[in-house]
């Protein structure tokens, strides 16, 4: 049996990382996109709890439209090291959708955010239930 003695070329470290932190900033990219979502359903009302580290309320947008719930933000990257021999711009952004139930009150939707967490909430319409007892003849 022979032994292979292995090289440790530098070039090959370096294509190496350069994959690997590719690949790490694409993952990365990707959790960005969707950010994590918590939906509680009480009595009154539907709670969403959205994880968006890294926002501002002014970069991120609610639209409502058909029933569509569309959350959803785009902001820059600032990178202050201004003496970078290669930058490639970037991009945060994330986009959710949701649909709602035809038993909620658009109008009175509200949301808040707070360190990080966009916090939606979305009230039901009280159904009043005719109830009524019939006399058979």
């Amino acid at each position: 049996m022979n032994l292979i003695r292995l090289n440790n070329n530098a070039n090959y470290l370096n294509l190496f990382d350069h994959i690997m932190n590719d690949n790490m900033q694409k993952n990365h990219n990707a959790a960005c996109r969707k950010p994590a979502t918590n939906i509680i359903d009480n009595e009154d009302n539907f709670e969403l709890s959205l994880a968006v580290p890294g926002f501002e309320k002014e970069d991120i947008k609610i639209d409502l439209e058909d029933n569509l719930l569309t959350i959803s933000s785009e902001k820059e990257v600032e990178n202050e090291n201004v003496n970078f021999s290669r930058k490639e711009f970037a991009y945060n952004s994330f986009s959710r959708s949701f649909t709602l139930p035809k038993t909620v009150e658009a109008e009175k939707i509200k949301a808040d955010y707070k360190n990080g967490l966009l916090n939606v909430t979305i009230p039901k319409i009280e159904e009043t239930k005719l109830k009524k007892a019939i006399k058979i003849s």
